[in-house]
């Protein structure tokens, strides 16, 4: 059937068109060969200037198990997962009945038309399409027809939302930059599939994309690329780690990087990186090279954590730096690896026996990832105490439309440490006295000249010169320091970011990638309600004075996470005022897909009561 124009609709279809404002959930298996072609049809959106992002949910084990990616494109520059699937590609059979029936009413599914789908909805607009036929007539190669029927539908479904295939053509080159039969041959896929729509299909759907140019001067990339680059340009030397999901390409990427920029011209590599034999190993590998005046770090997710505890304690308590990147994943135990949480924050905070506190970097876009890394290495040398830095699944291993990195012109921050020269002047250091009021003392790195400049590391009880002491004067004098320490961090952390209309009395905190849901939910209940709520978005713990400030002059706050327990919540109970506290309201989101905006709106008109 052909199409009396170009987005001609069926009679009795809508006739109102949805431009640049839908997502599409593409149904497979893992080891498909799907990841390919959903990155031509996300960098192809991309490409036509409009606003984009994918998300991939996909099985922990082995191939052959469901996966799914979902592309959003919003006009709007919407970036959380939608609630709602506007475009299903159906190319997972054991799924395809599940899946069609997850749809609401209007949504459009394509699928292989022996699976006879239609049966299940009639409440959907349904494209067969004969896959494997139009495979075989592209591809003589058995073998390779798995992989390139992906690429069917690329075609079919740039042309059934009028994708602009000079767009597609160029994104699918880009992916096969350094295969050119590979890229001839998926080519010829997306061509097959685009003449099979067109020629087979009268659209009756209502969605379309159109340039726009939203997308100029952006860049795409994951969060942990954006952490290793980060890392790299903050001066890291050393990095020590363990593979774990999901924070193992930031080490894997960052090792990339590391050969390409830090390999001098005699070809000796400037950095060391080691692979241990446990996360235990691991973060006593950063704490004795930060000891020993590089900058060192590791990246783990939740299990790796656990195991970091007691060498945090000491990283805490003898007062080492380090960085610790926690690209958090659903647990407990071994939980759901592949599934993203917010749900290390209260363990982290924490982390090790008796009273210890770490300083918690809370990046929510893949821009803060980058500028967290660096700022994280800072801060950890100032305060000489571990740094965390708190991603997540979503945001570490998706791809996130960015504004492009600024080069960092700020020298790096080294901290107080003391040299041979100042060592004459002052004729003598005590470890760990607090000179200046800060709670942070001086320090010198091993190897410097000077007959005064050692002294002894010890992770149990020791006074301001560093000697072995169980005195109780000195152990609460030397905690009392360290919560000044902290007490100071509050004032180096990147503050809070503060969204306020003046009018409202009702407030909503979250951190990390709840933002997006968040700022999308508010126009929501701005545009559908009326209702106005102010917003405050924490970016690191300790908590900042805007913090307490933004809670006080509130009558209820919603804490929005993606947590069972409101661990959040917890911490902003025992950082405030009894008076304060009580406002706290919790919205929570653990079921291990990303938070979507939708469910924050429901949620908060139904404790609203509106």
């Amino acid at each position: 059937m052909g199409q009396s124009g170009p987005d001609a609709l069926a009679q009795g279809a809508s006739t109102k068109r949805i431009v640049n404002d839908f997502s599409i959930q593409v149904a497979t298996v893992n080891g498909s060969g799907s990841q390919s072609a959903n990155s031509v049809l996300l960098k192809s959106i991309f490409g036509m200037g409009i606003p984009v992002s994918g998300k991939n949910l996909f099985p922990s084990n082995i191939a052959g198990l469901p996966t799914w990616y979902t592309i959003r494109a919003s006009k709007s520059g919407y970036v959380a997962r939608k609630k709602e699937i506007d475009l299903l590609v159906a190319m997972n059979a054991e799924t395809a009945k599940d899946d069609i029936l997850s749809l609401p009413s209007g949504a459009v599914a394509i699928y292989e038309e022996s699976l006879d789908l239609k049966q299940y909805r009639d409440d959907v607009i349904c494209y067969p399409v004969p896959f494997d036929k139009l495979t075989a007539t592209v591809c003589p190669e058995a073998k390779l027809r798995k992989l390139v029927k992906n690429m069917i539908y690329v075609g079919i479904v740039a042309q059934l939302i009028r994708m602009d295939m000079k767009a597609v053509e160029a994104a699918l080159r880009r992916q096969f930059a350094k295969k050119q039969k590979a890229a001839d041959l998926n080519w010829g896929a997306v061509q097959a599939g685009y003449d099979y729509a067109a020629a087979s299909f009268t659209k009756q759907d209502p969605y379309v994309l159109e340039h726009m140019h939203a997308t100029e001067g952006k860049i795409i990339i994951d969060g942990n690329a954006a952490a290793a680059l980060g890392a790299m340009f903050a001066g890291v030397t050393v990095v020590t780690w363990y593979p774990i999901t999901p924070s193992s390409s930031v080490v894997e990427q960052l090792i990339d990087y590391l050969k390409k920029y830090r390999i001098e011209p005699d070809g000796k590599a400037s950095f060391a990186v080691v692979q241990a034999e446990d996360e235990l190993a691991a973060v006593g590998m950063v704490f004795g090279a930060g000891w020993a005046g590089a900058r060192s770090m590791t990246a783990t997710s939740g299990p790796g954590i656990s195991l970091m505890a007691e060498f945090a304690g000491l990283g805490y308590f003898a007062e080492l730096p380090g960085v610790i990147f926690d690209v958090q994943r659903v647990g407990p135990s071994t939980g759901l690896p592949t599934r993203t949480a917010q749900a290390d924050l209260l363990s982290v905070a924490y982390l090790s026996h008796g009273d210890t506190k770490h300083v918690i970097l809370l990046p929510a876009s893949v821009k803060e990832c980058y500028e967290f890394a660096i700022a994280a290495f800072d801060l950890t040398e100032r305060l000489q105490t571990p740094v965390f830095v708190l991603s997540d699944l979503d945001l570490g291993m998706n791809n996130w439309m960015s504004e492009p990195f600024e080069y960092p012109e700020k020298p790096l921050d080294r901290g107080k440490v003391l040299t041979a020269e100042d060592l004459n002047r002052l004729g003598g250091f005590a470890r760990y006295q607090d000179v200046d009021g800060d709670g942070i003392p001086y320090r010198t790195l091993p190897g410097t000249d000077h007959p005064k400049a050692a002294y002894f590391t010890r992770g149990s009880g020791h006074n301001e010169k560093a000697l072995y002491t169980e005195k109780p004067d000195d152990y609460q004098n030397l905690m009392e320091r360290l919560s000044r320490k902290f007490d100071t961090a509050r004032t180096l952390v990147p503050a809070p970011v503060v969204v306020q209309t003046g009018k409202s009395k009702v407030g909503i905190i979250a951190y990390g990638t709840s933002d997006f849901a968040v700022l999308e939910s508010r126009d929501q209940l701005k545009k559908e309600y009326g209702t106005e709520m102010d917003y405050l978005r924490i970016r690191a713990f300790p908590f900042t004075r805007e913090v307490h400030d933004f809670v006080a002059s509130h009558d209820r706050v919603y804490v929005v996470e993606q947590n069972r327990d409101a661990q959040m919540l917890s911490l902003l109970k025992l950082d405030l005022p009894s008076e304060d506290a009580v406002k706290l309201r919790s919205v929570r989101h653990f079921n291990g897909l990303p938070i979507d905006a939708r469910s924050v709106t429901d949620e908060l008109l139904l404790q609203e009561g509106i």
